[in-house]
């Protein structure tokens, strides 16, 4: 994603490629690379995330796996540097995870 890129650029990006991939592919488990240094508060990417979209984002990958591979989900830790975002962001993730 380009730097600069919100909310309504990353929900583009699902809806218009993420999610039919995983459509047209229907895996058995998803992998999540989950960097947490796309938030606007971080201050490396350059990307503007809320907290909340890290939520949507999840459960839509969370909504895929229910479909397509009985809810298995991996879910990796990679990056995110401003320590007070990346709890909240991680909360909102496992959250959803647990769902």
């Amino acid at each position: 994603m380009a730097r600069g890129s919100d909310d309504g650029d990353y929900r583009k990006a699902f809806d218009d490629k993420i999610i039919p991939a995983l459509n047209d592919f229907r895996p058995g488990m998803i992998f999540i690379s989950a960097g947490f240094d796309a938030h606007r508060g971080d201050p490396l990417a350059g990307i503007n995330l809320s907290t909340e979209f890290y939520g949507e984002m999840t459960a839509m990958l969370r909504k895929a796996a229910e479909k397509y591979c009985a809810g298995r989900i991996v879910s990796v830790l990679e990056g995110g540097y401003n320590l007070d975002i990346l709890k909240e962001t991680v909360a909102i993730h496992l959250a959803e995870l647990a769902k």
